[in-house]
């Protein structure tokens, strides 16, 4: 049974429940001062409270998706993605399609009606990076109609540790996307979903680590072109956006301000501004003081040209710890007078999928409207 199973988390469950009726129902047995009662007494509450912790943790991770698998969990998801080759005649491309899936809540199972949902995985050519991901297809894009007609894209990203199925399932963004654009709100996008960290358990911030992995070329280049290979889209970047949350959040806001050239547009949910340096990162500059500074958003805004892309930011009031940061942050953007700055401040709201569900509509009808197709 798998780690996000609800067996498991019925079992665990259970489990704490008889337990803690087992701990109510012999305690007065183990009333003595004897070493054989007081080991019971220990050994009860132990085990009752292990149960506990294992119940609330298996369903915190079921609501935000921080882990996809035990190997996940326990450090262990460490190989790179193998690309398998599945196109006639033996041809390897960038992207290979796993498996194929519907939009959930949509009444059929016809690509031009309810659209697709292919799991893929994405080979970078330069960076040699191999990473899973989910690619949401609207269905205008398999309508005879718009058999040349190119789309938009949305590169979006999870936060650490986080999982890409969490981004269909848990916060619903094919769903919410195909809503919008049925009722106007938006235009068909392409939606390329993943998570940041192509290079686990490590956490690189999308940094190009000194003689480690090169996210940040991933994903302004090598996942541009290899998305541009398989699907119908433009390589302009006015067709190009990027949107996360948390270190996702970071990410977007980052590569859109480094490569302008690249994405015409990128929202940060609950973001940070500055990449951390703890156990998950490890040593990400390696001594590079250009780089460190680099990666730290306020300083790239007033040492390095600004950037012609429009950025979008969101927080809370109340629950959210960036926001004083993020306040500072639209300040500094809008110093620049050239980089357009948006914002979603929510009254309340925790850094949570709850939080980043209310703020996810709003988010995708401004990007929608800041890219074009050509």
């Amino acid at each position: 049974m798998g780690l996000t199973s609800n067996k498991v988390l019925m079992l665990a469950i259970v489990l704490a429940v008889l337990l803690f009726v087992g701990t109510v129902w012999l305690w007065p047995r183990l009333a003595r001062r004897s070493w054989r009662a007081v080991s019971g007494r220990v050994g009860l509450l132990l085990g009752t409270q292990l149960a506990l912790f294992a119940s609330v943790g298996l369903a915190a991770n079921q609501a935000f998706g921080f882990y996809a698998s035990w190997a996940d969990l326990f450090g262990q998801e460490t190989d790179q993605g193998v690309v398998v080759d599945h196109i006639a005649g033996g041809n390897t491309g960038p992207i290979q399609v796993v498996s194929t899936s519907r939009v959930i809540g949509t009444g059929s199972a016809l690509p031009q009606v309810s659209g697709q949902i292919q799991k893929v995985d994405i080979l970078g050519r330069t960076t040699h990076i191999a990473a899973p991901a989910f690619v949401y297809l609207p269905p205008e894009y398999f309508q005879p109609q718009n058999r040349a007609r190119k789309f938009p894209v949305s590169v979006v990203l999870t936060g650490y540790p986080g999982t890409a199925q969490a981004l269909v399932d848990k916060l619903h963004y094919p769903a919410t996307a195909q809503q919008l654009a049925k009722a106007g709100k938006m235009q068909p996008m392409i939606l390329v979903m993943m998570r940041p960290a192509v290079a686990p358990p490590r956490d690189t911030e999308c940094v190009d680590v000194p003689g480690g992995p090169q996210t940040e070329t991933f994903f302004a280049r090598d996942l541009r072109d290899s998305v541009m290979a398989h699907y119908r889209v433009d390589k302009t970047p006015a067709s190009w956006g990027i949107v996360g949350d948390s270190t996702g959040g970071y990410c977007a806001l980052k590569i859109a301000m480094h490569y302008p050239r690249a994405y015409a547009a990128a929202a940060g949910l609950s973001p940070y501004y500055k990449a951390p340096i703890d156990p998950t990162t490890g040593d990400l500059f390696r001594g590079n003081k250009n780089l460190q500074n680099r990666a730290d958003l306020f300083w790239a805004l007033k040492h390095l040209p600004a950037p012609e892309t429009s950025l979008l930011v969101t927080t809370s009031k109340v629950g959210e710890h960036n926001y004083k940061d993020t306040l500072k942050f639209i300040k500094s953007v809008q110093d620049t007078n050239v980089t357009r700055i948006s914002s979603i401040i929510l009254p309340s709201g925790g850094h949570n999928f709850n939080t980043w569900r209310r703020e996810i509509p709003g988010t995708l009808q401004w990007i929608s409207t800041r890219l074009v197709a050509h």
